[in-house]
C-alpha cells in the first residue's frame, strides 16, 4: 500500500458539548494544534474519541472536518470497529468514501469470537475497501486478545498493513514484530511503552497523551529515529506522570479536562462519564505545569 504507517499519531479526542454535539470549531483548533506540534498522522473517532457514543453521520462529519484541516499535510485514519462485521464494514466503507488514508478497526466487544471468527471478521473488513486496514488489540477494553498467530495470518492480507497494541504485554507486542513482515506495522497503544515498542522494532504509536503534549510525544519518536536513544527515553519518562493520570478519573475524561487547561475545548466527557473531582483536578494541573504546558 502507497501508506507508511510510522510516527506519532494521536488518538484525537471528539469534543463534544453535554447534548453530545461536535463542537466543530475546537475540532478543527485541535486538529490545526496536533499538526503544529509535528504529528505524523491522524486518528479520529477511535476509544479516545468515544466513538460508542456517536451517531454514524456525527462520525462522518467529524472525519470530514479533520481531513477539511488536515489538507493532506498528514494521513488521516478513522475508527470504524463495530460488534457486528457487518456494522464494521459500513462504517469502514464510510470512511473510505470520505477519503480516510486508512482506518483502525478494534475487536469485537461484549461478545467473544474465536481465531477463526475473528479471522474472518477482519478479512471481510479488508476486502470491503482498498484503503489500508490496521488491527486494534486493546484487551482491558474488550476481553478480547488477538493471538500473535492470528495477526501473522492477517498480515498475509493485503491491505491489512499493521496493528496498534494497547495490551501493555511488551512480550505480545515484541512477538507481532518477530512473527510478521517488514511491511507490516506495529504501533504502541499504551502510553508508557513507546519507545520500547521502537527499540523491538516498531514503528511508532497511536497514543492519546499527544492531545495535550504532541511535541513532547513525538520527541520520543524523533529522538529514537536520529539514534539519540538517550534523549529518546528521557522524553518518555517526561511523558509518563500524563499517562498515569488517566487513572484521575473515568476514562476517557481526562484527556477531555487536560485540553480545557490548555486552552481547547475539548466540552464534556459522553455521560455517564462525569468530570474530574477538584483535588484530581489539581493534581493534573500540577502534570501539565510539570510539563511546561500550561496555558499554552
Amino acid at each position: 500500500m502507497a501508506l507508511e504507517v510510522k510516527g506519532i499519531i494521536p488518538a484525537m479526542v471528539t469534543p463534544s458539548d453535554e447534548s453530545g454535539n461536535i463542537i466543530e470549531d475546537s475540532l478543527r483548533k485541535l486538529t490545526r494544534y496536533l499538526i503544529d506540534g509535528g504529528v505524523h498522522g491522524l486518528f479520529a473517532i477511535g476509544g479516545q474519541g468515544e466513538f460508542w457514543a456517536f451517531t454514524p453521520p456525527q462520525k462522518k462529519r467529524v472525519l470530514e472536518i479533520v481531513l477539511e484541516e488536515a489538507k493532506g499535510r498528514v494521513p488521516v485514519y478513522a475508527g470504524t470497529g463495530a460488534v457486528t462485521t457487518d456494522e464494521a464494514v459500513r462504517l469502514t466503507r464510510m470512511a473510505s468514501d470520505a477519503g480516510a488514508d486508512a482506518v483502525s478497526v478494534i475487536t469485537p466487544y461484549f461478545i467473544k469470537p474465536n481465531d477463526d471468527e475473528l479471522f474472518e471478521h477482519y478479512a471481510a473488513i479488508a476486502r470491503s475497501v482498498k484503503i489500508p486496514v490496521l488491527l486494534y488489540n486493546n484487551p482491558a477494553r474488550t476481553n478480547i486478545s488477538l493471538p500473535a498467530g492470528l495477526v501473522e495470518r492477517l498480515s498475509h492480507i493485503d491491505n491489512i498493513v499493521g496493528i496498534k497494541d494497547s495490551s501493555g504485554d511488551m512480550t505480545l507486542t515484541a512477538e507481532y514484530i518477530r512473527r510478521t513482515g517488514k511491511d507490516f506495522a506495529v504501533l504502541a497503544g499504551r502510553d508508557t511503552l513507546i519507545y520500547g515498542t521502537l527499540v523491538y522494532g516498531g514503528r511508532g504509536s497511536i497514543t492519546a497523551t499527544a492531545n495535550v503534549a504532541p511535541k513532547l510525544v513525538v520527541e520520543i519518536y524523533e529522538a529514537y529515529v536520529a539514534g539519540d536513544l538517550k534523549r529518546s527515553l528521557e522524553a518518555q519518562f517526561r511523558l509518563a506522570p500524563l499517562r498515569l493520570a488517566f487513572e484521575f478519573g473515568t476514562f476517557p475524561v481526562v484527556i477531555k479536562e487536560a485540553l480545557q487547561m490548555i486552552g481547547i475545548n475539548a466540552g464534556e466527557a459522553v455521560r455517564p462519564v462525569g468530570g474530574l473531582s477538584g483535588a484530581k483536578r489539581d493534581e493534573l494541573r500540577q502534570v501539565l505545569a510539570g510539563l511546561g504546558i500550561l496555558g499554552a
